[in-house]
């Protein structure tokens, strides 16, 4: 009676203690199964300036304020090729000359017929002088009745005759000079001259080949290129929708893919009065951006690629949030510090760059918004925790 009478009293301990277990299995499991929070890095909404930026949407060139690509007015054969590859002329110096010995000798010959024409305008002149003079002897001695009117008539016709003929021989004089300069234009038209101070880039052609002009419409390789490299810019092809807001003398950043980690200073120095119209790409405008100091340091090759950054307008001491924290649609994770959790906000923006977006309305200052959009699980909701040492400033 004793032992029936523990059992009674014992079977409600049992169950008590069945139900704690139970109770606390289930909130073991419950603290090992639900999710943790995610860790994200926030940065805080704060006041600063925004430009507004326009970039090129393929890559720019860096090009020579000056290049040519040069070839004789004539064509012929290579006599003398007087500079290389890299090698730096002065303005007019001579790079090439053609074969040219026959018009050489046209030209030597064209000085002896002006040298022969000189003198006969000097023998013709002096006669002419002298013919004068005896005219002038005649009518004196026709008033004092020495010779006939007849006679004085033959004297001032003989030296009107001779003066003719010196005019002749002066005309004969310009004639040989014309000579003369058009036998040093043919010369000139084998000579091939730098038409400005600069450094050869290429050479199409050896001693004894034939270099000839490109026919029209017939593209023909350059005798040689010739490019001055002390002016350098950047030729860049704009959206037509961007095209609107660039002006020249506009700022602009120019960064290099040979020079990594910087960029140099520049200013837009030409907007082309067109747009392009290649088949299968966007339409562009060709925007021009000049260095404002090109680098000495660097070895700055023509050809490389490069790309601009043109501000057009800016705003200063507004709110702002780093452009990568923005949202499809306008929108932004805001950090709750209440309860750890993130919240689903629209703003509105104004000027915007790569790197910073102006917000007009949606956020305050010093709130923090979500940095780490990519991270797995990060919604409106979510549960998280600030990142170790990513907190924002």
């Amino acid at each position: 009676m004793t032992l029936s009478s523990t059992n009674k009293r014992g079977f409600p301990l049992r169950r008590v203690l069945a139900v704690l277990l139970l109770a606390l299995l289930a909130l073991a499991a419950w603290i090992y199964t639900r999710p943790k929070p995610i860790a994200v890095t926030l940065t805080k909404v704060e006041r600063g300036m925004v430009e507004a930026t326009v970039s090129n949407t393929r890559a720019g060139t860096i090009k020579a304020c000056h290049r040519a690509k040069l070839a004789p007015p004539a064509g012929g054969q290579i006599a003398h090729l007087l500079v290389k590859k890299g090698q730096r002329v002065k303005a007019n110096q001579v790079l090439l000359e053609l074969w040219n010995n026959d018009l050489q000798a046209q030209e030597r010959l064209a000085h002896e017929q002006l040298g022969a024409a000189q003198m006969q305008v000097q023998q013709a002149c002096t006669q002419a002088d002298l013919a004068e003079k005896e005219a002038e002897r005649a009518r004196q001695l026709k008033e004092k009745g020495f010779i006939s009117p007849e006679g004085l008539e033959q004297k001032v016709t003989a030296a009107k005759v001779a003066r003719v003929g010196c005019e002749v021989a002066h005309s004969q004089v310009d004639q040989a000079h014309s000579r003369v300069d058009a036998a040093r234009a043919g010369l000139d038209r084998m000579v091939l001259r730098a038409p400005f101070d600069g450094i050869v880039a290429e050479i199409s052609g050896e001693l004894g080949e034939f270099a000839t002009p490109s026919p029209p419409g017939i593209p023909t390789p350059p005798a040689i290129d010739l490019i001055d490299d002390r002016c350098l810019y950047v030729s860049a092809p704009i959206d037509e929708v961007d095209a609107a807001n660039i002006k020249a003398g506009q700022t602009s950043r120019i960064t290099l893919d040979a020079i990594k980690g910087r960029a140099f200073a520049g200013k837009v120095r030409r907007v082309a009065p067109y747009v392009l119209e290649i088949e299968k790409q966007a339409r562009t405008v060709e925007v021009e951006v000049e260095f404002d100091a090109p680098p000495k340091d660097e070895n700055l090759l023509v050809g490389y690629s490069a790309d601009v950054e043109i501000k057009h307008s800016s705003h200063e001491k507004v709110l702002r949030i780093p452009t990568q924290a923005l949202l499809e649609g306008k929108k932004v994770l805001v950090y709750k510090p209440a309860d750890s959790t993130l919240e689903d906000r629209a703003v509105t923006t104004g000027l915007s760059n790569w790197e910073q977006t102006e917000i007009t309305a949606g956020l305050n200052e010093g709130e923090q918004i979500v940095m780490s959009l990519d991270q797995a699980g990060v919604k409106a909701g979510a549960k998280v925790q600030i990142e170790a040492g990513k907190a924002g400033k």
